[in-house]
């Protein structure tokens, strides 16, 4: 993964979103053309219904929300993942109460081809290496096995399980809680994540 910065240096009362490369992946952040695209994926409710945050039905003045509330933020970050030419999903990760979450939906036409494991991965890295998190938090809906193994691929271990509110079914629903300290993501990543966890 490489790292570049957007083109305009940040002011003083202006951060830019890093720009992250993978081998098939660029994660870069939203901008208002990409509206459309991220409402026409969101507005699937197999994706939305495996989102703590993403509403159903979800149309175009929830993209804009979406893009408008992704400025970037101390030990923040939010990306949409663009696969060609073509955005494909988005993943973040955010300060909650907790800790740093990571975060990641992609639409449906792009599940199943190690899209998720690539973006996760390359936020996982920009969260350690740039941000400087010690810990990061993640989940899945228990109903979501793909999810899960998203996240075990990356590194993380299970912690249990709790309910969690889903804006798209309006209910609670019981989440795998995963977390990925600093010491593991260094030790896999020196032992060859690949080797370990493909």
């Amino acid at each position: 993964m490489t790292l570049a910065q957007e083109a305009s240096p940040p002011t003083r009362r202006e951060r830019t979103t890093a720009v992250l490369k993978t081998e098939r992946l660029t994660l870069r952040a939203p901008r208002y053309e990409d509206v459309t695209a991220i409402a026409r994926l969101a507005s699937d409710r197999r994706v939305a219904e495996n989102t703590a945050r993403l509403a159903h039905p979800y149309g175009s003045d929830d993209a804009k929300q979406f893009v408008k509330s992704a400025q970037p933020r101390d030990g923040e970050a939010t990306f949409v993942v663009m696969f060609e030419d073509t955005l494909i999903g988005a993943c973040s990760v955010e300060l909650r109460a907790d800790g740093a979450e990571v975060g990641y939906w992609l639409g449906v036409p792009y599940w199943q081809q190690g899209f998720a494991t690539e973006a996760v991965r390359a936020v996982i890295d920009h969260a350690f290496d740039e941000l400087d998190h010690a810990a990061l938090q993640a989940g899945a809906r228990v109903s979501n096995p793909a999810s899960r193994r998203v996240l075990e691929k990356c590194g993380f271990q299970w912690t249990g399980v709790r309910l969690c509110r889903i804006r798209a079914i309006n209910s609670a629903a019981p989440i795998d809680r995963f977390r990925l300290d600093r010491g593991l993501w260094a030790s896999l990543k020196s032992w060859g994540r690949t080797r370990r966890l493909a």
